[in-house]
């Protein structure tokens, strides 16, 4: 057992090695810095930091290096830094009514107070490779910048709320508990699954959303408004007796107006969506509001048709690319004993089937 144990070792020794070495790539070519991956793969680094629930920039990029472009190997490595640090306290729940924006767009008012920002984004783009990246050295005409507006503009919803055409929401006072300190258990509040659909592996929650549009759920969204944006993070200072602003962050937010017939207590009344990600994340903001949806339809007190987006333990256990790839990836270690306790089974059985097979042949 000793020797098997230190050929181990140095068998691990060597692959470690090896991944730095292939990690590295032909030193002919000027290694890839964390800085360039944070400024110039800003969408990777952004979803690192949302599934990986930390808010850091350079230790995403950092990470996406180590982990050769793997992201959910990044985010891995993120939230595994993550339980080494110190908590000091908690922040005061983010206004993002009060966002600086860069993107805001609605499809479901065109003329609303603040306009439509179109902002940096791929859809109005024609997905033709632009081989003009490819030639280095030749210089790419700058692009037009745009400020964010610093103007505060009020959410969509709230025209819908003055005249109580969509269901409120709480106030929000109740301190919810803490996904990345608490095991997830059941039942899940919203609060609760926000957390879980917010650091969920954006396919899967991407995957979810889409086949409640295809029918598996009874949702018909409207997306109220997707705005991306900074906001200030507070918070208090028992020693100052009052809030400091701690630093900013980007955040993508999306609230979408879904129909509902109403209840035995409840008006005919929109519905509301909701889904708020690190960084500018829109796809998963947009999904993680259908799939939030969907998952409220005991407190609306809908039928559950029994689709897929509409059962929080099956959406809320499978959305974690971490645990799903722990688990996942742990057969590729050894299980000698197991797999020759399960061939001599085989092989019994297959030994007794035989021997009964040439008895009846016999007879």
């Amino acid at each position: 057992m000793y020797v098997a144990v230190k050929g181990g070792e140095r068998a691990i020794d060597n692959a470690h090695a090896w991944l730095a070495e292939e990690r590295r790539g032909d030193t002919d070519i000027a290694e890839l810095t964390v800085l360039q991956i944070r400024e110039q793969l800003v969408l990777a680094v952004n979803r690192v930091m949302a599934e990986g629930s930390l808010y850091d920039p350079d230790l995403a990029a950092l990470a996406i290096k180590q982990a050769r472009g793997d992201l959910i190997e990044a985010v891995f490595l993120i939230r595994a830094y993550r339980t080494t640090l110190p908590r000091f306290g908690a922040s005061h729940p983010v206004d993002t009514g009060a966002m600086a924006c860069d993107r805001r767009i609605s499809a479901t008012f065109k003329d609303l107070p603040g306009g439509q920002i179109l902002g940096p984004t791929f859809d109005y783009t024609h997905r033709l490779l632009d081989f003009a990246l490819a030639a280095e050295g030749l210089e790419v005409p700058e692009a037009p910048q745009g400020a964010p507006s610093d103007a505060a503009v009020p959410h969509v919803t709230d025209f819908l709320a003055r005249e109580d055409l969509i269901q409120g929401e709480p106030d929000g006072s109740a301190t919810p508990r803490d996904l990345t300190r608490e095991p997830l258990d059941f039942p899940a509040d919203r609060p609760l699954r926000l957390q879980a659909l917010t650091r969920g592996d954006e396919g899967f929650v991407l995957s979810m959303a889409y086949s409640t549009q295809r029918g598996y759920g009874r949702n018909h969204p409207f997306v109220g408004e997707l705005r991306i944006g900074t906001v200030p993070v507070e918070m208090d200072i028992p020693e100052l007796g009052f809030a400091i602003e701690l630093g900013e962050v980007v955040l993508t937010e999306c609230e979408t107006v879904n129909q509902f017939t109403g209840s035995k207590t409840e008006p005919p009344q929109f519905t509301r969506g909701y889904g708020l990600v690190f960084g500018q994340t829109e796809r998963k903001a947009i999904s993680m509001a259908l799939v939030d949806r969907a998952l409220r339809w005991e407190e609306l007190g809908e039928d559950n048709v029994g689709a897929p987006a509409q059962d929080a333990e099956f959406v809320l256990y499978h959305s974690d690319n971490v645990q799903a790839t722990g688990f996942l990836e742990h057969i590729k270690l050894p299980h000698y004993v197991d797999f020759q306790s399960e061939l001599e089974l085989i092989r019994r059985l297959r030994a007794e089937a035989m021997q009964a097979t040439g008895q009846e042949a016999a007879e």
